[in-house]
């Protein structure tokens, strides 16, 4: 994804310009938090 732009980052996924015009690829994460974050955890597979 270092080619795309990056339009929208947030706590479970990236969004970036797709390859056609009017598309977006989806990047889930492998995070996992909770508390408000005072709880992180990377969980292998989570984002698959």
């Amino acid at each position: 994804m270092k080619n795309r732009r990056r339009i929208y980052e947030g706590k479970a996924k990236i969004l970036y310009e797709g390859p056609e015009p009017g598309t977006l690829i989806q990047f889930f994460k492998d995070d996992a938090t909770a508390f408000n974050k005072k709880k992180h955890e990377v969980v292998d597979g989570k984002g698959v």
